[in-house]
C-alpha cells in the first residue's frame, strides 16, 4: 500500500473553498477533507487527531491548510499548529487564505517583472499606492511590497482609520512601516495618485477603483496593476489578459486580473507539490508564496 498524501483545511468559514480543494486534489493529494466553522482554539487538539494517526515517518505525507478570510487568523492558526507539533510527530502546514498570499505573491511579482523588463528598476525606494488594503490580498501585496523596500501606502476607501489598523499589525508581525491614507472621495485618490509610482488594486469584485481620468493626470505612474476579472474593472481600460502594455496616454503600463491569476494558480499548485513532495514538514506562508512566485516567473 502506498502512503497517501492527506490534506485537512481549515477554516474558520461556513464554507471551504472549492477552488482550494480543487486546486490540492490537481496538485497531487490523495485525499482532501474540509472543516468548516473552525476556531483558534480547536486547532492544536485537531492537528494533534491528525498526526497522531499516523506513523512520524508519515507526517511529511499529512498537510494542513489554513483558510478563511482573515490573514491575521490564518496566520495565528498556522502559528497555533506549529506549537500543537509534539515531535517525532508533525505534519506540513500552508496558510493561503482566500487565496490571498498566493495572488499577492503572483500580483507583487508581476509587477517587478515589468518594472524590471520596461523601466529597468524593481520595487526598491517606489511609492506603491495599495487600494483594497483592509482586504486580504491588499494587506499582504502591501507587506510583500514593502518588504522589497517599497514606501507603501495603504488607500482607505471609507477613510484611514481602519487601514492605520492595518499598519500597526504590520509593524508588530512582520517588522515593515506602511502608511494610511483617506481614499473616501475622488479629490483624495487624486492626491494619492499624484505622488505614486506604482498603484496596486485589489478591491472588491466588479468595483471601479481607478478611472481613466485619474490615471491621465497621474503623471508619475509607471505601473498599475488590478486582481478583479468581474466586469467591471477595477482600473478603467486595464483589460484582465494585459502584461505590461501602456494604460492610457501616459507612462502607466498595466497588469490585468487574468495574468496575475495564472501565476497565483501556479504558485498554490507550487506550494501544494512541493508540501507532497517534502522529505520532511515544512511551513509555508505569504512570504514562500513570494518566493516562489519569482521563481515560477524566472
Amino acid at each position: 500500500m502506498t502512503d497517501k498524501n492527506i490534506l485537512h483545511m481549515l477554516s474558520p468559514l461556513k464554507h471551504v473553498s472549492p477552488f482550494d480543494l480543487n486546486m490540492a486534489l490537481d496538485a497531487g493529494y490523495d485525499a482532501v477533507i474540509p472543516y468548516a466553522g473552525v476556531e483558534i482554539g480547536e486547532v492544536a487538539s485537531l492537528v494533534q487527531d491528525a498526526i497522531f494517526s499516523r506513523p512520524p515517518k508519515l507526517g511529511v505525507r499529512t498537510g494542513i491548510f489554513f483558510a478563511g478570510k482573515d490573514a491575521f487568523l490564518a496566520l495565528d492558526m498556522l502559528q497555533a499548529a506549529k506549537e500543537a507539533m509534539v515531535p517525532p510527530f508533525a505534519a506540513s502546514l500552508l496558510a493561503d487564505p482566500a487565496g490571498s498570499f498566493t495572488t499577492a505573491a503572483a500580483m507583487v511579482t508581476c509587477v517587478e517583472q515589468t518594472l524590471e523588463a520596461k523601466h529597468g528598476r524593481g520595487l526598491e525606494g517606489l511609492a506603491v499606492a495599495v487600494f483594497g488594503a483592509t482586504g486580504v490580498v491588499g494587506f499582504s501585496s502591501a507587506v510583500i511590497a514593502a518588504r522589497q523596500g517599497a514606501k507603501v501606502t495603504l488607500v482607505g476607501h471609507d477613510g484611514a482609520e481602519r487601514v492605520r489598523k492595518a499598519t500597526g499589525e504590520a509593524a508588530r508581525r512582520f517588522e515593515v512601516r506602511l502608511d494610511a491614507a483617506d481614499g473616501s472621495s475622488p479629490a483624495k485618490i487624486a492626491g494619492i495618485l499624484a505622488t505614486a509610482q506604482v498603484a496596486l488594486c485589489a478591491g472588491r469584485a466588479g468595483t471601479r477603483i481607478l478611472d481613466k481620468a485619474q490615471l491621465e493626470a497621474a503623471a508619475g505612474l509607471l505601473v498599475v496593476a488590478d486582481v478583479n476579472a468581474v466586469p467591471p474593472a477595477g482600473v478603467e481600460g486595464l483589460g484582465i489578459m494585459a502584461n505590461g502594455e501602456a494604460l492610457g496616454a501616459g507612462k502607466a503600463l498595466g497588469i490585468g486580473a487574468l495574468t496575475i491569476g495564472q501565476l497565483k494558480s501556479k504558485t498554490e499548485a507550487g506550494l501544494f507539490r512541493k508540501m507532497t513532495h517534502a522529505e520532511k514538514p515544512v511551513a509555508f506562508d505569504f512570504r514562500d508564496a513570494f518566493d516562489l512566485a519569482r521563481e515560477l516567473a524566472g
